[in-house]
């Protein structure tokens, strides 16, 4: 079938969009792919939602080729459904709730692993039916509070969600790696780059965690990895490696000293004569869990380096971490604001068990037996050789500190390297959470019953889309790859007279009997010019021009992508056009 431009709901625009930070909101937005209708909700129009069609397919090839089968929840979920495995506080606020007519709580499903687990619960009860993997290409929703970047973070977006079930460890090993297997396919189809990372489960859970990665600067995330590839993780799941534990057997006793108006760390080493990483810098953070609830928590780091929200969030799931406001300081009045440390008038002074009572953490990085220079809870004063594990102890220990290009990697194979990226699949083995809160069990060989162990595996579809995009542009507009592309070829008519366009139609219709989706541009009083822009700015990758040597039996044929134009007889068209498709596949 033939699709006309001159009749297909699309307009393209020449100027960006004022909310547009990035290439590819930009880009589908002046193309005519999507347009916003509220923050972080997109309507897809005609050409976007055949792009769109194009990856939901090939995911779903390559599902299928992993065992799995298509099926199909409602958005529209009861809350209890969440409630019974506790995410129903752990969403807070990310969650779209609302009640229906009778007062009953409902929400807009975040993700659907309680609704996958109770219709397998209902359906199936022996371990002769599994293994079992299912999956949907369905909308999700989360209320995000700063929707940003078009479709890459968006308050509605679609998602391939596959789970697992088996009845063993052994076969969710198995499940789980054709599912990763099946990603990497997947990727490669559609032509992204990606770092497979170790990862936080999050509200997830589970044990074990991979996040794909597509590197970017625009990206969100932040990875670490090491050189020769041996080690690579997201930085919330990143562990830092302890100081070597020290003797301070010989180490005199902790003094006091003023320091007149120094409340930074700078001022506090012109001071002391110290160097950043030698003090030891106390954040005061209010932890806040789904009610709103506040609590007051005081993390220890060095100070040369900063508190990291993220990693943070990690170690105090499923409360969020913010920086301490001026009304959680007032209900703590001892804490001298410029001047906190764990210790004072030689006794401990901040944890669970202090005087103050507020829960006191050190970062992973800092070692037993560390010697520090730090706030002495007065006015204007410090104290130097104050060491951890005589002086003060911690109530724990936590991911704290900002990651940095150069720290050691976990496994021993020498320094990180940072980079920037956007998160395009996840996958993760489950283990029997949902399991055992749902009561998901089944009959083993014995005729015992054990739980069903489950694996999950994401993937944004419109994320992915986007990311394409994003990788594939010029500073002219758009650069479809051939699988994802919503035509195989443009044929353009432009110039003067009949015979332009006669020709457009005669190779728009051989190019249909061969099985390619085109689209025409057969808009009658519009400029080559306007008809070239269009063309560079929809992005098909190949694109055929009848233009003025048209009546000489001459056409252009011009790829996208290295913007080479060969000439071709007419009557050669289709069969070169073919040749070229091929080569560039």
């Amino acid at each position: 079938m033939i699709e006309r431009l001159s009749s297909l709901f699309v307009r393209t625009l020449r100027e960006d969009p004022a909310e547009a930070e990035v290439a590819s909101h930009k880009l589908l937005v002046r193309a005519g792919y999507i347009r916003r209708q509220a923050p972080g909700v997109f309507a897809w129009l005609p050409l976007g939602l055949k792009v769109r069609r194009r990856v939901e397919q090939i995911i779903r090839e390559e599902m299928t080729r992993a065992g799995a089968q298509e099926m199909l929840f409602p958005a529209l979920l009861p809350a209890d459904f969440y409630a019974a495995t506790g995410r129903l506080d752990d969403y807070g606020d990310g969650m779209f709730r609302l009640d229906d007519r009778k007062g009953a709580p409902m929400v807009l499903a975040p993700t659907h692993e309680e609704a996958f687990t109770l219709t397998v619960k209902d359906l199936y009860s022996s371990y002769k039916d599994l293994p079992l993997t299912i999956y949907q290409i369905q909308d999700k929703y989360r209320d995000e509070a700063r929707p940003r970047a078009g479709v890459l973070r968006g308050r509605e977006f679609t998602m391939k969600d596959a789970y697992s079930f088996d009845w063993n460890d052994e076969g969710l090993d198995a499940s789980y790696q054709a599912q990763r297997d099946a990603y990497e396919r997947i990727f490669k189809r559609l032509g992204l780059d990606y770092v497979i990372v170790a990862a936080d489960s999050g509200a997830m859970g589970g044990s074990k965690s991979e996040e794909f990665l597509h590197p970017t600067e625009v990206g969100e995330d932040t990875f670490v990895h090491t050189a020769d590839g041996s080690y690579a993780a997201n930085v919330e799941a990143y562990t830092a490696t302890p100081a070597p534990a020290r003797d301070f057997a010989a180490d005199g006793p902790v003094e006091v000293f003023p320091t007149p108006g120094a409340r930074t760390i700078a001022a506090i080493c012109e001071q002391a004569g110290c160097t950043p990483d030698q003090t030891l810098k106390n954040v005061v953070l209010a932890l806040v869990d789904h009610e709103g609830k506040r609590e007051v928590v005081i993390v220890a780091l060095e100070g040369d380096r900063e508190v990291d929200l993220k990693r943070l969030e990690v170690a105090f799931q499923p409360r969020e971490v913010e920086t301490a406001t001026e009304d959680d300081l007032k209900k703590h009045p001892q804490l001298v604001p410029g001047f906190i440390g764990p210790w004072r008038d030689g006794a401990q002074f901040l944890g669970k068990e202090s005087t103050t009572g507020i829960p006191y953490y050190l970062d992973a990085r800092i070692g037993d037996g560390s010697t520090w220079i730090t706030g002495a809870n007065e006015p204007d004063a410090h104290v130097r050789s104050l060491v951890f594990g005589r002086d003060f102890v911690a109530d724990g220990r936590v991911e704290a500190a900002e990651v940095r290009a150069g720290d050691p990697a976990p496994n021993g194979a020498g320094p990180i390297i940072a980079e920037r990226g956007t998160e395009i699949g996840h996958v993760f083995q489950l283990g029997r959470k949902y399991a055992e809160a749902l009561g998901l069990q089944v009959l083993d060989p014995n005729g015992k019953r054990v739980t069903v162990t489950m694996g999950s595996y994401g993937i944004g579809v419109t994320r992915n889309l986007a990311l394409v995009a994003e990788q594939n542009h010029d500073d002219r507009g758009l650069i479809w790859p051939e699988e994802v592309a919503p035509f195989d070829v443009l044929v353009v008519a432009t110039g003067k007279g009949e015979e332009p366009f006669a020709v457009a139609e005669r190779l728009a219709a051989e190019a249909d009997a061969q099985g390619l989706e085109v689209l025409l541009d057969d808009r009658p009083k519009v400029s080559p010019g306007v008809k070239f822009g269009d063309a560079e700015l929809i992005g098909v990758p190949w694109i055929i021009i009848a233009g003025k040597n048209s009546a000489e039996g001459l056409v252009e044929l011009w790829n996208r992508r290295s913007n080479e134009r060969t000439e071709v007889s007419v009557d050669d068209a289709m069969a070169t056009l073919t040749q070229l498709r091929r080569k560039h596949i």
